[in-house]
């Protein structure tokens, strides 16, 4: 049986977080169960009060090929290094180390403008690869 997995992130704003890394995997945000207008809706329906429905969001792949993200508010901030982190492949390996720097320094530039930031570029003579943070200060790696 192969499993299937949820990836979840511990988040400030879980929307916010939410938005941008859907708009940066091509995924959606997910959308309130059948028979409800909104999550909000959704959530006075089962009982959770107001001040905790924006506690949770999901994104998810449009095709149902790639896992579920979850964000989850906690009340503490990021205060180390990921122990666990990303990495969002927009090369191939059959691409040359110059084609696959320029295809990887355009996604930057991509998701630089929809709220992450750049750390470092990294590689040696055979991989090259972006450390970026996303809104939140979470390391993840294009490649």
């Amino acid at each position: 049986m192969v499993a299937r997995i949820q990836i979840t992130f511990d988040a400030n704003e879980p929307d916010v977080l939410a938005r941008f890394w859907a708009a940066a995997l091509g995924y959606v945000l997910q959308p309130p169960p059948d028979g409800f207008a909104s999550w909000e809706d959704f959530a006075t329906e089962i009982g959770v009060p107001p001040d905790q429905w924006g506690d949770l969001a999901a994104i998810t792949d449009p095709e149902e090929n790639q896992p579920r993200i979850l964000f989850a508010r906690v009340p503490e901030g990021k205060t180390a290094k990921n122990r666990v982190h990303l990495d969002v492949s927009v090369t191939v390996p059959s691409m040359d180390l110059r084609d696959r720097r320029e295809a990887i320094d355009r996604e930057v530039a991509r998701l630089i403008a929809i709220g992450s930031s750049k750390v470092d570029d990294r590689g040696d003579t055979t991989h090259t690869w972006t450390v970026m943070l996303d809104p939140e200060g979470n390391e993840f790696c294009i490649q």
